[in-house]
């Protein structure tokens, strides 16, 4: 193939030892070799940082200081990232072994700005539904594991937006998609990048904290006041029972 680019992987942890050790594994068991692995550790204080120290030989780059969040610490991993691909893999979960080599097909073989692989999560993700971006939140599979960009459009785009607590990474994509017109694509359902675990962050969100902030993201960007209310409550209605949890 013409094309060999240097991804860079950036994983975020904090008191991650319990699936650490896959996550690290899941990366250099990769058919495709040219990448990098760029670990942000928020002081950790379980076993995290023995674990990074014992796999040095198989992470490129690592911090572990305290820091004021997730999105602050990706904003860490890409200011130190050097591949013209970047992708982002959480602390428990795992890319399948032929992910990084279906990444470069698809960036060398195509104009595009960004990629979303099939994923595994709790059942199989897949396609890419941009428009949808307007008035749901099921447009894309994943963030972490399914979520690929080339590096030079990530800096048009920026920084992870750290007023956001727990979704910086739909502000990102809005962005992407609706300010930026950017080209993205998703692979075919059975090209699955990895397996997304349940939990973590995302599982401790009171739904309605959730619906505030991607609310706000949408104001935020421009979205009709009118439309984006519209949503906010529409999705209160079908989603009643989830309010209380």
């Amino acid at each position: 193939m013409k094309n060999r680019f240097k991804i860079s992987i950036i994983t975020v942890t904090k008191n991650s030892e319990r699936f650490f050790q896959k996550t690290i594994d899941s990366l250099s068991k990769q058919n495709y070799k040219n990448f990098e692995h760029i670990v942000i550790d928020g002081a950790s204080t379980d076993l995290t940082l023995d674990i990074i120290k014992k796999n040095s030989n198989k992470i490129t780059k690592w911090i572990s200081e305290p820091d004021q969040g997730l999105y602050y610490a990706m904003n860490k991993g890409l200011s130190l990232c050097t591949g013209e691909i970047i992708g982002i893999l959480n602390s428990d979960d795992v890319y399948f072994q032929d992910t990084l080599s279906i990444v470069n097909e698809y960036f060398s073989k195509n104009k595009i700005d960004f990629l979303f692989g099939s994923v595994i999560k709790h059942k199989l993700m897949h396609g890419f539904h941009p428009k949808k971006i307007l008035w749901t939140f099921g447009f894309y599979t994943a963030h972490s594991v399914g979520f690929f960009i080339k590096k030079n459009s990530q800096d048009k785009i920026g920084l992870y937006n750290t007023k956001y607590k727990w979704s910086a990474d739909y502000d990102i994509f809005y962005k992407m998609i609706v300010k930026h017109k950017m080209k993205g694509m998703a692979t075919k359902k059975n090209e699955v990048f990895g397996n997304f675990r349940l939990g973590g962050l995302s599982s401790s969100i009171k739904y309605i904290d959730f619906l505030k902030e991607n609310n706000q993201i949408r104001l935020d960007n421009g979205q009709n006041k009118i439309v984006v209310f519209a949503i906010f409550f529409l999705r209160i209605i079908r989603n009643f029972k989830r309010l209380f949890r």
